[in-house]
């Protein structure tokens, strides 16, 4: 990963997990249930669990069964390890991957303090990149993640691992942005909007062939038909991915709702982008599936 933007997105999702947003907030929660969430979905799990920063719901329609193991690229806080535990069952296991510290303390806390007074006992948390998973070969029967591969500016490196870690016939269900057109040059070079999960996504046509040549069978590649304007719509609440900037280098910098003082320029400045563009004429959130060929 460029050195650049690995330590931007770590600085700015750090801010993120160290900020006071979580489900007990009504924009939170609404960004939530916005990408398919329920809100008895949301009650089970801690509410520091879910930040606002899903582009969907994996677990949704993962298919998941019992005693499986599961792998959750960029868990964040836990939202999705937690909901795919209690589904996995206490034979299975659910481990989440991701590269900020405070996004892994965060989803430890969250597995401590459990539901209903009930620690998780079938979750794992690491600290990794998603396209080095320290995980052995062959060992998961289904991958999962919402809204990060669009942040990983190798991912061709991440298909690879997926089907690396993946067992003969393991499954892989991703919620993530990617394009239906190139995006303006406005969007395409801002890092605002990298950070945002919008420069960093692909178009749908180069998601589906990445995920060939990895080796996947199967692929399917559907447009969620979400609105992608959601967020701004949420006073206060930041966008898909959306960690905290500082400044971007065209859009101004505006306080919004229920922010940190770590965290308010973020959503200003993406509020001010989805003014600009019709994100949804560029960009959509699918839902992906795909399988590793049986050996």
């Amino acid at each position: 990963m460029s050195n650049n933007i690995k330590t931007v997105v770590q600085e700015k999702y750090g801010a993120v997990a160290r900020s006071a947003l979580s489900n007990d907030d009504t924009g939170v929660r609404a960004v939530a249930e916005a990408f398919g969430y329920t809100a008895e979905s949301l009650n089970s799990i801690p509410a520091e669990a879910n930040m606002g920063l899903s582009c969907g719901n994996p677990t949704a329609f993962a298919n998941l069964r019992p005693g499986e193991v599961l792998v959750d690229l960029g868990c964040g806080g836990g939202l999705d390890v937690f909901l795919a535990a209690e589904k996995l069952g206490p034979t299975g296991r659910a481990i989440g991957i991701d590269m900020t510290p405070a996004m892994i303390d965060r989803a430890k806390r969250n597995a401590a303090a459990g539901a209903k007074g009930r620690p998780f006992a079938n979750v794992e948390f690491h600290l990794a990149s998603i396209d080095k998973i320290p995980l052995p070969y062959a060992s998961v029967d289904i991958v999962i993640s919402n809204c990060v591969i669009n942040l990983a500016p190798d991912k061709q490196a991440v298909f690879r691992e997926i089907a690396r870690i993946l067992k003969p016939g393991g499954r892989l269900a991703v919620s993530d942005i990617a394009l239906k057109q190139p995006l303006p040059a406005e969007l395409a070079n801002d890092l605002m909007a990298y950070v945002g999960c919008i420069s960093g996504a692909i178009l749908i046509e180069d998601y589906r062939r990445g995920l060939n040549d990895a080796g996947f069978a199967h692929v399917q590649i559907v447009d969620s038909g979400s609105d992608l304007n959601a967020y701004a719509k949420v006073e206060g609440q930041s966008a898909c991915c959306s960690p905290p900037m500082t400044s971007s280098r065209s859009l101004p910098v505006v306080a919004s709702g229920c922010c940190t003082a770590e965290s308010e320029t973020v959503h200003g400045g993406l509020t001010a982008l989805l003014e600009r563009y019709d994100v949804n004429a560029y960009a959509a959130s699918v839902k992906v599936l795909a399988v590793k060929p049986a050996a």
